[in-house]
């Protein structure tokens, strides 16, 4: 085992996160006071899911916290897909609502696809939406996942340029791997998408100055997996028995990612931890992406925010 010294930086996402919402609160409150214009967040959660319930408190109260108006709409479960549209609508249509979000997942009577993309892509603050996809593969400004832009944004403070780095991607989601594919393209990488029926994974990733995993497969990624030094971020968030077997009998858990921590932190020069890695960045983006929403709803040039 490697000492501390060789030992993987990690990298503080939580931190991180942090400070971009200081900026977003900052720049809310900058245009509130310049432009009189409140940035607007609903959030729509259909049924009880008891995850799907947490992340929309959560988002709703960091919301808040940063000066936004936030609003989050609880339908039954039996909620058909017309009563779903028909709120989608009216929100569409609100002036005071920059961003929606529909939490997934949705009850099986209600067709996702359907749903997000009666959202106005300009208010889509997920980046679900085909118009946010294509903008964002042809290099037009859009609203962008908030998980993919969350690690690029990790990404950049820690290395600084990206030009001309190799970054390997586990898992194609459009939700994560397709669009990470995008947004390292445009900081000038080198990028390899693999998935299920690549060849040779384990060579390929060894291969990565960037390695991104998003695959969903409890610590699948192992430390000999790693080019050394190599700067990886690790976007699973998989629930497998708690360590201690009495626990673990109880019906206990523990929070791992997709790669083998552990064994990560004596080949890689840096890696994100799970959790406290990525996770905090998505809510830390969805706020960016209602600031900027807003902003440009009114014509107005967003601040920078990734500073």
């Amino acid at each position: 085992m490697a000492d501390d010294a060789t030992r993987a930086m990690i990298i503080d996402g939580k931190a991180f996160a942090a400070s971009l919402v200081d900026r977003i609160t900052t720049a809310t409150a900058a245009l509130i006071a310049g432009h009189g214009i409140t940035p607007g967040l609903a959030v729509v959660i259909v049924g009880e899911d008891p995850a799907s319930q947490i992340y929309v408190r959560n988002k709703g109260e960091t919301t808040a916290r940063a000066g936004m108006r936030s609003e989050t709409h609880r339908l039954a479960d039996t909620t058909s897909q017309d009563e779903l549209l028909a709120l989608v609508q009216a929100l569409n249509d609100d002036p005071g609502i920059h961003g929606i979000l529909v939490q997934l997942p949705l009850p099986s009577q209600i067709d996702s696809s359907a749903v997000l993309g009666a959202i106005d892509p300009d208010k889509d603050v997920d980046g679900f939406h085909v118009v946010n996809a294509g903008r964002l593969a042809v290099g037009l400004p859009g609203l962008v996942p908030c998980t993919p832009l969350g690690s690029t944004l990790l990404l950049k403070d820690r290395l600084g340029d990206l030009s001309g780095l190799h970054a390997v991607i586990v898992g194609r989601s459009n939700i994560v791997g397709k669009p990470m594919a995008q947004l390292l393209l445009a900081e000038n990488c080198t990028v390899t998408v693999a998935h299920s029926r690549s060849r040779d994974l384990p060579a390929l990733c060894r291969t990565a100055d960037i390695l991104v995993a998003a695959v969903g497969r409890p610590e699948m990624i192992r430390g000999d997996w790693i080019k050394p030094g190599a700067t990886v971020i690790d976007v699973g968030i998989n629930r497998v028995p708690a360590l201690d077997p009495a626990r673990a009998a109880e019906g206990k858990t523990r929070v791992v990612g997709d790669i083998a921590f552990a064994e990560a932190l004596d080949v890689a020069g840096a890696i994100t931890p799970v959790p406290g890695g990525v996770g905090p960045m998505t809510i830390a983006c969805l706020l960016a992406n209602t600031y900027v929403a807003a902003c440009r709803a009114h014509g107005i040039v967003p601040s920078a925010l990734d500073a």
